[in-house]
């Protein structure tokens, strides 16, 4: 039996808004696109989602009433996924966050501030399968490991360069430099922040087949970032299966019309 999921196949929701409705979505292994004017259901339904698959990944279909997923493989128990929320609220409890980083002012700087510490782990997992293929005499899958992370980093500088912030190599944390000066992620503007965060997210997860959820990920992103979005993510992983909802036409310019459903055509 596979333990993880290649992806969601599948999403049926018997008890949309108390019942009125009922949600039948079959997706894509890799892009789907939810559309659709305010207040159809599109958060909701991402919402509903979430909360049947808990934190460790189990798909606990039943459990949480109305909401049932299909994985491939059908006999897959968990489900590796992340989420991105386009709002960057404020943090509440600042007093907590503190003594976390002073520098913490906003979900999206705490979700930053988590993700930092996930690419150290994932420097150090990439290090040591470098070391055993040099150890075995592969240098050319030694090189093959280094070469995402040096394009995660590439594409940073890319979509970042008309502000002239540049990643600094040679630090293991994630910096910037920028006339001279060092910044920090929580230093970057809410649209910087946001696609670091994206970027970030899909890198660590090293390829794996995992679900990328986002709820309007266009919030605060620049309208050339929202076209290049999807092509990016695929880059870093053409494993992972993306689930979002949207309201900017950007988002699906580059060939992804296609990808699209509206929640009318999946309402039952």
């Amino acid at each position: 039996m596979q333990k993880y999921a290649d992806y969601i196949k599948q999403i049926e929701i018997d008890s949309l808004w108390s019942g009125k409705k009922h949600i039948l979505w079959t997706l894509d292994p890799h892009v789907n696109v939810l559309s659709g004017i305010n207040g159809v259901g599109k958060s909701t339904i991402l919402n509903k989602v979430f909360r049947s698959v808990n934190t460790n990944g189990d798909i606990i279909n039943h459990l949480l009433k109305g909401v049932h997923i299909i994985a491939e493989p059908e006999n897959a128990t968990h489900v590796r996924f992340d989420i991105i929320r386009s709002l960057d609220s404020p943090v509440l409890d600042l007093n907590t966050m503190t003594h976390v980083d002073s520098r913490i002012t906003s979900a999206l700087d705490f979700q930053l501030y988590h993700l930092q510490r996930k690419y150290l782990d994932y420097q150090v997992n990439i290090g040591n399968r470098i070391i055993e293929e040099l150890q075995k005499g592969n240098a050319d899958a030694a090189q093959q490991l280094s070469k995402q992370k040096s394009r995660f980093q590439d594409i940073i500088d890319d979509l970042f360069q008309e502000t002239g912030k540049k990643i600094v190599r040679t630090e293991n944390e994630i910096r910037f430099s920028q006339i001279g000066e060092v910044l920090v992620p929580y230093q970057l503007s809410s649209g910087e922040k946001q696609m670091l965060a994206i970027m970030l997210t899909v890198l660590v997860e090293d390829m794996q087949h995992y679900v990328l959820f986002m709820d309007e990920p266009e919030v605060s992103l620049h309208i050339e970032w929202q076209k290049r979005l999807i092509d990016l993510i695929l880059e870093l992983n053409p494993n992972v299966q993306i689930i979002l909802t949207t309201h900017s036409p950007a988002v699906i310019m580059n060939g992804w019309m296609d990808s699209v459903t509206e929640v009318s055509d999946i309402t039952l």
